[in-house]
């Protein structure tokens, strides 16, 4: 199934909203009053964990694309990749502005003395170059191959992201490990791949395959 241009750009559109719904509800929940009783916290808490679904989405893009045909789901990656570094972004300035007022101090003490914050920021300071080189203009001019090697960052940077929400949580860590199992199966699969096609290599199969003669055979001595 390939969609037209009329219907991708539908599609782009409605991810796009769906992409703005979780902060929107966020927003109407604090306006309401309705996050608990530690609305701060539960902002922050919940920009972060958007942050975590979307990279966990955006790697599952690729097998998504492999194991259904679906090619055009690659149009999508772009934006799913940007909409998780947006929340990233949101997430850390909720931090500095609604919990810590700007202290800046006190924001880079918690940056070296916290682990969680520690990886938490080098997450989101590793997801800057990514989303800088996401247009059509930095891909032409780094070129294809680094362009990919740069973007392999998203592998550490999901691990990273659920080692950070693990060491938040502490105690119940359901949450952090539905994310850790997902994230393994994303990862294990394409480690599969590269086993395969190295096995692949291996055996040959990219060697130039010597053609078969199709000539006739001349007898040239006789008995």
């Amino acid at each position: 199934m390939t969609p037209s241009n009329t219907q991708l750009a539908a599609i782009k559109a409605a991810l796009f909203a769906a992409c703005l719904l979780p902060a929107w509800l966020l927003w109407q929940g604090f306006e309401a009053d309705s996050l608990g009783a530690n609305p701060i916290e539960a902002i922050t808490r919940g920009l972060g964990e958007w942050t975590l679904r979307f990279l966990l989405i955006t790697l599952a893009v690729t097998p998504l694309r492999k194991y259904t045909g679906w090619h055009w789901l690659v149009r999508l990656r772009r934006a799913l990749g940007l909409f998780a570094f947006a929340y990233g972004v949101a997430h850390l300035m909720s931090y500095v502005w609604l919990d810590q007022f700007f202290d800046w101090p006190a924001i880079a003490k918690d940056i070296l003395k916290r682990p969680f914050i520690t990886v938490g920021f080098a997450a989101l300071v590793l997801m800057v170059p990514l989303a800088a080189t996401s247009s059509n203009f930095a891909i032409r001019k780094l070129g294809g191959r680094k362009w990919q090697s740069l973007h392999r960052a998203i592998y550490p940077i999901a691990m990273l992201g659920c080692l950070h929400f693990w060491w938040l949580v502490k105690k119940d860590i359901t949450e952090p490990l539905i994310y850790s199992v997902i994230l393994a199966a994303l990862l294990g699969v394409r480690m599969w791949w590269r086993e395969q096609e190295r096995r692949r290599q291996l055996a040959g199969a990219y060697l130039p395959q010597t053609p078969k003669f199709k000539g006739k055979v001349i007898k040239i001595f006789s008995e």
